[in-house]
């Protein structure tokens, strides 16, 4: 008598397609589903992100301290003019 048969669960479906419509009963599953969504993005969110992880040993301090254009690759070839882009003055 407690358990719940195909034929209550049917009778339930039915209540609700003569309750809310063949039509709307898609739309509000879509928005339930939208909604459990965006409320596990914020939770993730709000939740306290890991410390990071302390910087690899490997890295030698002058060149932690050295600009992007010391690298090696980002330096002209020999012969080549140096290009940067320079936004004009306004005047």
């Amino acid at each position: 008598m407690g358990e719940l048969s195909v034929w209550h669960w049917l009778i339930v479906i039915g209540v609700f397609v003569l309750l809310f419509g063949a039509k709307r009963l898609p739309d509000a599953a879509r928005s339930l589903g939208r909604s459990s969504r965006i409320l596990k993005a914020e939770l993730r969110a709000d939740a306290p992100e890991p410390a990071p992880a302390t910087p690899p040993a490997s890295a030698p301090a002058d060149r932690e301290q050295a600009g992007a254009g010391d690298h090696p690759e980002h330096r002209p070839a020999p012969g080549q003019q140096e290009t940067r882009a320079v936004a004009p003055h306004p005047e």
